[in-house]
């Protein structure tokens, strides 16, 4: 394999592990604004349950990211937990503002998610680090 086909070939493994790393950034700034706002409104049944995802998962996305060239399923992993969590996140969000979820059982859907990528972690475990 030549150096520009070497390139090309990780070019969509390097766009994956930005948009985990961007996942996580934007997670974390959620967390905090929401936070923010279910402290400022005193409406923390929703909110404060969203804020507590967003900040518990943000990060754990960077961590993959900066571990995708040792972990073997820090990719998969950082997917499926950051996307898991911005649909739950998202869904507590919008049922809180608008009294609708985002798609019918859109919070059990993101919270499976959120449980797959960790599983897709543990995998992780059995397998021999890269490098």
């Amino acid at each position: 394999m030549t150096t520009q086909s070497a390139t090309i070939a990780s070019l969509p493994r390097d766009r994956l592990r930005a948009f985990i790393l961007l996942l996580g950034g934007l997670l974390g700034a959620a967390g905090v604004m929401l936070a923010a706002a279910a402290t400022h409104t005193g409406e923390t049944y929703m909110l404060g349950n969203a804020s507590a995802m967003a900040l518990a998962h943000a990060p754990v996305l960077v961590a993959l990211h900066i571990g995708a060239d040792r972990i073997r399923t820090a990719i998969p992993a950082g997917l499926i937990l950051g996307l898991g969590t911005a649909v739950f996140v998202g869904d507590l969000v919008t049922r809180h503002f608008s009294g609708h979820s985002l798609f019918p059982y859109a919070a059990p859907t993101g919270g499976l998610g959120m449980i797959a990528g960790w599983l897709v972690l543990c995998a992780g475990a059995f397998l021999k680090p890269k490098g």
